[in-house]
């Protein structure tokens, strides 16, 4: 479909008719990727397309990625001419380069942000919280990343660092009262069913049965050190005795500590539910209707029916991949978790109860 094409903006010029593509989205992953191939008749390398180049991808008329080419390959054969092209999301230089040597006080999440990005042009910044903490001391050391400087930041506010497809860098969390986008359905009979394949996996790897995080404070002029900080948080579904215990450093007070273990909670209790679904297409497909223009993106909720495995209940998608090739057509690989689980810790804002539509409201302590 016309809505389904994928095109890449570099240097001004449109390229599109790919052969192949693979286009990943995953909020657990720091930088989204992206691939295309093409056969190449005319044997002409396309102008201005070169490694290091800004790009912008684009599924029909919608945006799904902002980055840059990080390899080009151009080859040749007696039978064959191929240009295969990858590349990232803003994420690509942070993962890859190292942090700016930071060391002040008394900075909030969003000062904090600002610092380890600046230097890399990432000026549009959102922070999705409620409530964040103030940190007394930070400071960075030559050879961490910055996308490790980062994520540390926002773990320690229990939050997590992605960039929209516009290039906007997000720090925060799910919004599990978003409503629900759409149904997928698996039926013996076959009545209503929309899904080619669906995998689930469970797991016990990984999963703790309590994480206690402990924490110290490094005192200033005026508040002694506080090295005795700790905070627990349990998950009851593990049914034996498996503890785990975190020394953070970066943990300066109780209500730090209780955010990194209830996100840590989170993040075993994750890894316990995988579903994999595959889908016709890239975009939404709503009941009575022929077609959405709504294409399917990470964060997303969905409701999930499926009577070989017994499922019947809403699921996030954390992870969306867009692909085509020759035999199957462009098809969009879905990866499912427990609804209401991941960063339990963050609570972003209703945007539906915004002042301002599409423009959170921000509030910084400190």
């Amino acid at each position: 479909m016309q809505t389904d094409h994928v095109t890449l903006l570099i240097a001004g010029k449109a390229h599109s008719g790919w052969e192949r593509y693979e286009i990943d989205s995953d909020l657990m992953i720091p930088a989204d990727a992206w691939s295309v191939a093409l056969g190449m008749r005319d044997g002409q390398m396309p102008p201005g397309v070169v490694e290091g180049a800004a790009v912008v991808v684009k599924v029909g008329d919608d945006t799904v990625l902002t980055g840059y080419v990080d390899e080009i390959s151009h080859s040749v054969s007696k039978t064959t001419h191929t240009l295969t092209m990858s590349g990232r999301d803003l994420a690509a230089d942070l993962l890859d380069c190292s942090a700016p040597i930071i060391d002040r006080k008394q900075l909030s999440l969003k000062d904090i942000v600002a610092a380890i990005t600046g230097e890399f042009n990432k000026t549009t910044i959102r922070i999705d919280a409620d409530l964040t903490f103030a940190r007394k001391k930070i400071n960075t050391q030559p050879g961490d990343t910055a996308w490790d400087a980062l994520a540390n930041a926002a773990e320690a506010n229990g939050l997590w660092p992605w960039f929209e497809p516009d290039g906007t860098l997000v720090v925060g969390g799910p919004d599990y009262s978003s409503p629900i986008v759409a149904a997928l359905i698996v039926r013996r009979n076959g009545k209503g069913n929309n899904v080619i394949s669906l995998d689930k996996t469970a797991s016990h790897v990984g999963r703790y049965s309590r994480v206690t995080v402990l924490g110290q404070t490094p005192g200033t002029e005026l508040d002694p050190c506080k090295p005795d900080l700790h905070a627990s948080w349990q998950d009851k579904s593990v049914l034996r005795h498996r503890p785990k215990i975190v020394c953070d450093p970066e943990a300066e007070n109780n209500g730090m500590c209780s955010a990194r273990a209830k996100k840590l909670i989170s993040d075993s209790r994750l890894h316990g539910l995988t579903l994999t679904a595959t889908v016709q297409g890239h975009r939404i497909v709503a009941p009575g209707q022929p077609f959405d223009k709504k294409l399917w993106r990470p964060g997303q909720r969905i409701y999930l029916i499926s009577e070989p495995h017994g499922i019947d209940g809403v699921y996030f998608l954390m992870a969306r991949k867009f692909i085509r090739s020759r035999m199957d057509g462009t098809r969009t690989v879905l990866r499912l978790t427990e609804d209401g689980v991941w960063l339990a810790g963050a609570h972003p804002h209703n945007k539906h109860k915004a002042g301002k539509k599409g423009a959170p409201l921000q509030i910084i302590s400190g």
